[in-house]
């Protein structure tokens, strides 16, 4: 097994919000592709903050592609110069007003959403003993309410599929995983 070759790419964007390229691969047996669209998103961070009383603080807002209002993590894309890490206390203090350090992060993971057509990749972090400490700064299209909820309900809230985002079921598993002392 062996990488696709590109061979070309041409940038097929509708516009800046939803960037699509057209590809031209050779695959690995050689056969050549010239209509392989992906998307190249970008990257994006994500935390899961954990509140001094251990609650794990929740968003709600509406996601248009998908159509439905939607339970998520403070999260975004990386910020045009800025690291991983400040872009994701950056969404972090925007969306929910919980303004935190780097030193307060903690690297879970990074996770994938869709490989076979987007280039995109979440850079997840926990966040604990937060407390609002800040206000929220929406963007324009922005309306997000906040709350806080028990680790054990977030998890039943995944079982249930009311947490249903891949890259939120992502990393609060994985945080599950290597923190299970806070689900308890």
């Amino acid at each position: 097994m062996k990488k696709w070759k590109i061979l070309n790419k041409k940038d097929m964007s509708p516009s800046k919000w939803f960037p699509i390229e057209r590809h031209t691969v050779e695959m690995h047996d050689e056969k050549i592709v010239d209509d392989f669209y992906i998307s190249p998103l970008g990257d994006g961070v994500m935390t899961l903050p954990f509140t001094k009383d251990n609650k794990i603080v929740l968003i709600k807002q509406y996601k248009h592609g998908f159509g439905e209002i939607t339970y998520d993590l403070p999260a975004g894309f990386t910020q045009v110069g800025k690291s991983v890490e400040a872009s994701a206390l950056a969404e972090l203090e925007e969306e929910t007003g919980i303004i935190a350090t780097s030193s307060d992060l903690f690297f879970l993971g990074k996770f994938c959403n869709v490989p076979a057509k987007l280039k995109h990749t979440t850079y997840s972090y926990l966040v604990r003993n937060v407390c609002f400490n800040g206000v929220q700064k929406l963007d324009d299209c922005e309306e997000i309410l906040v709350e806080t909820q028990e680790p054990q309900k977030v998890i039943s809230m995944i079982k249930e599929n009311i947490i249903m985002k891949s890259d939120v079921v992502a990393t609060i598993m994985k945080a599950y995983l290597e923190f299970p002392e806070l689900f308890i």
